[in-house]
């Protein structure tokens, strides 16, 4: 039995240049595994709250002391010499040490990082990967969802929405898919310096240029697919994430860098049209978070032909999830580990999802 010998927080540096958790956990038998809390730069109002400081004279308040702090005084001596294999045992005992529906007593950002550490730790111990250990039965790589122009809150230019992604449907393995999508990739470099358009990047490494319109955006995407040589639709189609909470205002969705104001109704038809003109395969946030009668007609509409992703919407919450099933919305949802602050819970929601035929996106953060 390997039981939890150790455990250490400290703060370190995300991608952005901000401060998150990091955390240590070694065992009884050596194993040893460390994580990093991501961080978003969008992000939906029910996701579990991530605890910073709020010292305005450090990191701009940015800080994540408190939390560290949590971890190593509150959360260490609790799980000490706990069984390490117990994963849900010890998330159910950080989600009682926190004791709040959003985790923001000792912050989500606490629980996750100990969380997932102690997961890593028991793989090692089991000289597992950590796919393995949380999945036996795990066989095949999803295909990559490649995000190759940024735009809303990841990148300062005009386009409102805030994700292109590439999505290499034509590639029978996994390495054929990463091929397709990086070839385009480069000859989306090219398009966009041959017409004096910048290739310097947004938070989650696409390309940010003063593009003015999702169609614009599209269409170079489509040109770019062409140039690498393939077809567009066939070997690689397109996804996008509007993260319309961030546009919505007062019950209209403000795209301000289009300079036009559309309402639920006006929106859906617009969606339609886009899906019809090109190979959109996903859509991801279309509507906010709390409309849930517009993703109903949403759904309805497109369900059947597009893959129509709750991010915002769900925030990796089995409870959200489960009333959006029983509203029939949406019908994927973006996976990602600290908008809920579990392992456990974030497993829940993909087998919640898998028994319901919906599909699960795995996801990383901006930060």
């Amino acid at each position: 039995m390997a039981t939890i010998a150790s455990v250490h927080a400290r703060e370190i540096l995300d991608s952005r240049g901000n401060p998150t958790v990091e955390v240590d956990i070694r065992l009884s038998d050596g194993g040893f595994g460390r994580a990093a809390v991501p961080s978003g730069a969008s992000t939906g109002v029910h996701e579990a709250l991530e605890l910073r400081d709020g010292d305005v004279g450090r990191y701009a308040g940015k800080g994540v002391l408190r939390a560290v702090a949590n971890v190593n005084g509150r959360i260490a001596p609790k799980v000490a010499g706990r069984e390490a294999l117990d994963q849900t045992g010890l998330d159910r005992l950080l989600i009682e040490l926190d004791g709040t529906p959003n985790k923001s007593a000792l912050g989500a950002n606490a629980l996750l990082g100990v969380s997932l550490a102690a997961a890593k730790a028991a793989a090692a111990s089991r000289h597992e990967p950590l796919y393995r250990y949380l999945n036996r039965e795990a066989r095949t790589l999803p295909v990559p969802l490649m995000n190759v122009i940024n735009g809303g809150l990841h990148a300062d230019n005009p386009l409102d929405v805030q994700e292109f992604m590439l999505v290499p449907i034509g590639g029978g393995r996994f390495a054929d898919a990463l091929r397709m999508g990086v070839e385009t990739f480069h000859a989306l470099r090219a398009i966009l310096r041959s017409r004096k358009l910048s290739t310097a990047v947004g938070d989650e490494g696409g390309f940010a240029p003063a593009l003015r319109s999702t169609e614009e955006a599209l269409n170079v995407l489509l040109d770019a697919i062409r140039k690498a040589g393939y077809r567009a639709g066939t070997d690689v189609a397109v996804a996008i994430d509007v993260a319309a909470s961030n546009l919505y205002q007062n019950g209209t969705y403000r795209f301000a860098g289009e300079g036009i104001q559309r309402q639920t109704g006006e929106l859906l038809t617009y969606y339609a049209r886009l899906c019809e003109t090109y190979p959109i395969v996903s859509l991801e946030d279309g509507l906010a978070e709390d409309e849930w009668e517009g993703w109903r007609d949403l759904t309805a509409r497109l369900g059947s032909t597009t893959q129509l992703v709750g991010d915002d919407l769900f925030v990796t919450n089995p409870a959200r999830l489960r009333r959006g099933i029983e509203l029939h919305v949406a019908n994927a949802v973006l996976i990602k580990v600290n908008q809920i602050g579990t392992l456990t819970e974030t497993l829940e929601a993909v087998a919640t999802a898998k028994a319901a035929g919906y599909a699960s996106i795995i996801s990383h953060r901006s930060g």
